[in-house]
């Protein structure tokens, strides 16, 4: 079977090479390579077909019967990395929380240790006939969310 961090090391290395970072990487015990790639910019089909002629250049099937499958990101899979916050800032998000709530919302901030939500909320303020809508910034671990995808709206 083939080393999952040798392979991991291999193709992050190749990636920071040109501007990409890997978000997902699955070895089965059958050798069903399976990598997933993003950017900060769009990933195109060449970037994919490169890294596939590289990782066979390096990893030689005849010694390690693998299959391999390289693709990217899609638009409403849920992120993963840090580094996929960073691409989607200031975009309208879909998060579930760990606790089951469902909210919707712009991408305020990110870092290492999470981001930052800005949702509306109605609100009754004392002594008025009708709610009000506030905006209102909710910090979350990543830890914390179930998943946090793009809200794609037609």
């Amino acid at each position: 079977m083939i080393d999952r961090e040798t392979l991991g090391s291999f193709i992050t290395g190749w990636l920071e090479e040109r501007g990409c970072f890997l978000t997902d990487l699955k070895v089965t015990p059958d050798n069903h390579i399976t990598v997933e790639i993003d950017s900060l910019d769009p990933v195109d089909i060449d970037l994919c077909v490169a890294l596939t002629r590289a990782l066979e250049g390096e990893f030689d099937r005849d010694k390690e019967d693998y299959e391999l499958e390289v693709g990217s990101a899609g638009l409403t899979s849920p992120l993963k990395v840090p580094m996929q916050y960073q691409k989607y800032l200031g975009q309208d998000m879909e998060v579930l929380t760990a606790d089951g709530r469902k909210l919707y919302g712009v991408l305020l901030a990110a870092d290492a240790d999470g981001f930052t939500l800005r949702t509306e909320r109605k609100v009754k303020p004392e002594g008025a006939k009708r709610p009000v809508v506030e905006q209102v910034d909710e910090r979350f671990g990543y830890s914390d969310v179930k998943y946090c995808r793009y809200d794609l709206k037609f």
